[in-house]
C-alpha cells in the first residue's frame, strides 16, 4: 500500500471522524446511528498504519493488489451500512403508517363525537 494511499486514509478517517462529532455536538447525528461509523473509521486507521493487516487481506482472499483490497473491503462495509440502514428505514415507514392510521382514527371519533355533542 502506498504512502500516499496510507496518509489520505489516515488524513480522511480523522475528518470524517471530527465532522462526526461536531454533528452529534449540535445534536443533528444520534450517538447510536454514530458508533457504527465510527468503528469503521477506526478499521481505516487501523489499516492504514498497520499496512501488513492489508497485506495479509489481501493474500488470503487473493486479491492480487492491496490497493483493490482496501477498497473492497471499504466497499463491502459500506453495502452492509447501507443494509442495515435500509432495514431501519422499512420499520420506520411502517411505523410512521402505523401512526398516520391512528391519528386518523383518532380524528374520526372526534368529529363523531362534536356530532353527537350537538
Amino acid at each position: 500500500m502506498s504512502i500516499v494511499l496510507r496518509v489520505l486514509l489516515i488524513v480522511t478517517s480523522i475528518l470524517t471522524l471530527l465532522f462526526m462529532m461536531k454533528k452529534i455536538r449540535q445534536s443533528k447525528f444520534q450517538i447510536e446511528d454514530s458508533i457504527s461509523w465510527i468503528l469503521f473509521l477506526f478499521v481505516l486507521i487501523i489499516v492504514s498504519v498497520f499496512p501488513q493487516i492489508a497485506y495479509w487481506g489481501s493474500e488470503l482472499f487473493g486479491v492480487q493488489s492491496t490497493v483493490n483490497f482496501v477498497f473492497l473491503l471499504v466497499i463491502f462495509i459500506l453495502l452492509i451500512k447501507i443494509f442495515l440502514s435500509n432495514i431501519k428505514i422499512s420499520q420506520l415507514d411502517a411505523k410512521i403508517k402505523e401512526l398516520t392510521e391512528e391519528i386518523a382514527v383518532r380524528k374520526s371519533i372526534e368529529k363523531n363525537n362534536e356530532k353527537d355533542s350537538h
